[in-house]
């Protein structure tokens, strides 16, 4: 059985693998300051609502965008499992050609959305992931990252309005029932939403029209979402082919098949650079 951990800004999401089929998934609030024995009780917990033992675990992965709490939960696999867990990084084998000025710039979640993607679909592709920030990635036929953009999420967004304004609420990210709206709340969700979709949808254009020319292969172009806020969001633009909210945890699935030869769970990972391991 394989635990895969994907730690993002605002929650930390979790799946049991077994045999290849992702079997249970959970979320839990990323907090930094939590302790690596009160994220084991917690996962302890989990398992235990679900007949799982931790002893099923034979091996784990990791994804961060949070560095931080990624010693605390290193710490807390081996503890717990026995484990040191594999982490996205240096010396992981992805399959993907990173075309970026810096490759070690692309984070871990937008590497692993690229691979189940690609996996899963084919390209080329547009995976746009909807969080805590709106991340799109855009990648080729033939396996290649070329790039991609990233902006505020919709809940950074809806946090801005109301720390920097002096009257405005803090509001439930729910779609109004227009866009003229007539009352406070509903005025914000409009702006909200229907403003996040419109640049969703604009830069999805713009980048369809420039995927076409790099990637060359006369295939139509997919859109895959993923994220928090995929469904909310996808709803009313047409652009978007795929919902896929497990995106991530399958991802790291793929790459940890990859990379379980050179994997003993003790940190004898292969070592190797990052740009020239994710050749590969």
């Amino acid at each position: 059985m394989l635990l895969a951990i994907d730690i993002g800004n605002t929650n930390i999401v979790l799946g049991v693998f077994q045999d290849g089929k992702l079997t249970h998934n959970w979320r839990m609030e990323t907090i930094g300051y939590r302790s690596a024995d009160e994220y084991g009780m917690v996962i302890n917990q989990l398992f235990e609502y679900e007949g799982i033992r931790m002893t099923d675990v034979k091996d784990m992965i990791i994804s961060t965008v949070v560095p931080s709490v990624l010693y605390t939960l290193q710490h807390m696999a081996q503890k717990y499992f026995g484990h040191r867990a594999l982490v996205i990084g240096p010396g992981i084998k992805t399959g993907l050609k990173i075309i970026y000025d810096d490759p070690t710039q692309v984070g871990a979640d937008r590497i692993v959305n690229a691979v189940a993607a690609l996996q899963k679909y084919g390209g080329p592709l547009i995976i746009i992931d909807l969080g805590t920030a709106t991340t799109f990635c855009c990648v080729t036929a033939d396996w290649r990252y070329v790039g991609g953009a990233i902006a505020p999420g919709l809940k950074i967004s809806s946090d801005a309005l109301f720390e920097k304004t002096a009257k405005l609420p803090r509001i439930e990210l729910d779609e109004p029932r227009a866009v003229i709206c007539k009352n406070t709340i509903e005025s914000m969700q409009s702006g909200l939403i229907f403003g996040h979709r419109g640049m969703v949808e604009y830069l999805t254009a713009r980048m369809k029209k420039e995927l076409e020319k790099i990637d060359g292969s006369g295939k139509p172009i997919r859109v895959v979402a993923t994220g928090g806020v995929a469904t909310l969001m996808a709803e009313g633009i047409p652009d978007i082919d795929i919902i896929d909210k497990m995106l991530t945890l399958e991802g790291l699935y793929f790459i940890y098949e990859k990379n379980r030869r050179n994997h003993d769970g003790r940190g004898r990972d292969l070592e190797q650079e990052w740009p020239s391991a994710i050749e590969n």
